[in-house]
């Protein structure tokens, strides 16, 4: 009498996505690290992903954000203390079209770049494509979001089907 046993076997695609993330967790050499997030962040929350991009570029990643305030300005901080040579910006618009306390903080950026045919876009649709942008650029995306951030979150999804690593930090 032979007994079936049903194994929850993961499809090949699951397999093949765990095994990308355990060699992406696993490199030792300098990554490609997109760091996005929300606007809306408590200074002390700033303060820590000011000290993660610092330790990352110190380890010798490149790091990639958008201008915003908040999450990104807070990257920017830490990665230009660092070295700003392993920091890249990517505005969704052009430089003008940003906030004057942002803009202060980008005139520093060494690697900058703007979008100013986005200029006549929503700021949402915009950083959408911005956002995209970005995460076409790296290897491995960590998110700063609140459950209801609708573009970073659909970055995130993005990123997944880019199959790269994503790291998604919920706020709330």
């Amino acid at each position: 009498m032979s007994q079936s046993i049903d194994l929850d076997i993961p499809k090949l695609d699951r397999i093949d996505e765990l095994a990308q993330e355990l060699a992406a967790i696993q490199q030792t050499s300098s990554k490609r690290v997109a760091i996005l997030g929300s606007r809306h962040v408590p200074i002390t929350h700033q303060h820590l992903i000011e000290m993660m991009s610092y330790a990352l570029v110190l380890a010798g990643n490149r790091l990639m954000t958008s201008g915003a305030q908040g999450t990104n300005a807070a990257v920017i901080r830490g990665a230009m203390r660092a070295d700003p040579n392993l920091l890249t910006v990517i505005l969704p618009q052009s430089l003008d079209r940003q906030p004057r306390e942002s803009r202060e903080q980008l005139e520093k950026v060494i690697h900058l770049v703007e979008n100013p045919e986005n200029d006549h876009l929503s700021l949402a649709e915009a950083s959408t494509l911005c956002n995209q942008a970005i995460v076409t650029r790296c290897q491995q995306l960590i998110c700063f979001a609140f459950h209801d951030s609708h573009t970073l979150l659909d970055t995130c999804r993005y990123a997944e089907d880019q199959h790269h690593l994503v790291t998604l930090f919920y706020f709330d």
